[in-house]
């Protein structure tokens, strides 16, 4: 029950935020908002403010903003309707829901990286028989402190430093209270990185110890290690959509729906705030990069429609666009169902059920 709720309140900051954007963007652009709601469906609580009517519903797993004017028959000419607005104001509307979700993933980061994140220690807990360092005289319980004379503080920082190199590499390790050094030549292996893709690294054949520490920083140098992750998941995440279109990436294998976050959600709770805080901070960033892809019905389709409305200099006809609002829905509930079956099969819930034994 306690799971169930931390997940219901990160989805719902996720999308308060979201659906914030939205509100904040068409109050500024002088657009009146008649509904502000927190989750779909059946209305549970209202408060009415303004012109406003706040909103709590009774699923969850979304939310929206009900504009003046936003659909084309409720057009009545006034000036605080959403489409008396210019192409530039909508557009602007449109995309700050997004932009505060990823404005939000990069808060997160920082907090994660300011309040301290638990990573592994550069300690052996096992050595591969004739690898390099087996072979070198690395042993089980030897700490890595530096790799070719730069330190390392976890086992994430000493893979960086020796997964590129390409010759001997000088290995600094603390064995008891002794200091010891070691030239190695790694051996080139061929893997699959995180994409899918083929790559040569370089591997010296050992295992960590499970063995943990908590790592952080001050809150200027977390603010651009924040950014820089921020860039790196993002880059990282718009390579993953890019290989699954061309089919180099398994579809299936890489998307998740609310089941499947609901099990990562849980996961994350039990290991503390900043691993929860991570999640939200890629959640966020999916969120954003994904609303804002060129496809009907997602905010980046109708930032598209605003741009061609621009260059016509007139708005596609309203069963034009109507046709696309449809094929985009009918795209998410396919996928939808793809994803939620998927979400069963992958976490084994239908393993539970006899009717599938």
């Amino acid at each position: 029950m306690f799971s169930l709720l931390i997940f219901i309140i990160v989805l719902s900051i996720i999308i308060l935020i979201h659906e914030l954007g939205h509100f904040t963007a068409a109050k500024k652009q002088g657009v009146r908002i008649e509904k502000f709601s927190l989750g779909f469906g059946p209305k549970i609580f209202s408060i009415k403010k303004n012109d406003t009517e706040y909103l709590i519903s009774l699923f969850p797993l979304g939310g929206y903003v009900k504009l003046a004017g936003d659909n084309r028959s409720e057009i009545k000419g006034e000036p605080f309707e959403y489409f008396s607005k210019s192409c530039g104001s909508r557009a602007k509307i449109i995309f700050a829901g997004p932009f505060l979700n990823y404005c939000l993933a990069f808060l997160c980061f920082w907090l994660v990286f300011t309040i301290g994140f638990p990573s592994l220690t550069t300690k052996i807990g096992d050595v591969i028989k004739d690898y390099p360092a087996s072979n070198a005289g690395i042993k089980k319980g030897d700490q890595i402190i530096e790799v070719g004379s730069k330190k390392v503080e976890n086992w994430e920082q000493m893979q960086k430093a020796i997964q590129p190199s390409t010759g001997e590499i000088d290995i600094k390790v603390k064995r008891n209270d002794k200091i010891i050094n070691f030239l190695i030549t790694p051996e080139i292996k061929e893997t699959k990185d995180l994409l899918g893709s083929k790559k040569n690294i370089s591997m010296i054949g050992i295992m960590p110890e499970d063995e943990w520490i908590i790592l952080k920083y001050n809150p200027v140098k977390s603010f651009f290690v924040a950014g820089s992750t921020l860039i790196d998941f993002t880059v990282l995440t718009y390579k993953s959509i890019w290989r699954m279109v061309i089919g180099r990436l398994s579809f299936k294998e890489s998307v998740t729906g609310p089941l499947g976050i609901f099990y990562i959600t849980k996961k994350a709770a039990s290991f503390g705030i900043s691993a929860l805080l991570h999640l939200m901070a890629v959640l966020n960033l999916s969120l954003a990069i994904f609303n804002l892809l060129p496809l009907p019905i997602f905010d980046g389709g109708h930032i598209v429609l605003l741009g061609l409305e621009k260059i016509r200099r007139r708005p596609l006809s309203e069963k034009a666009e109507n046709i696309l609002n449809n094929i985009g829905l009918a795209m998410i509930i396919i996928l939808a169902v793809f994803v939620f079956y998927n979400d069963l099969a992958k976490f084994g819930v239908f393993k539970n059920i006899k009717l599938f034994k």
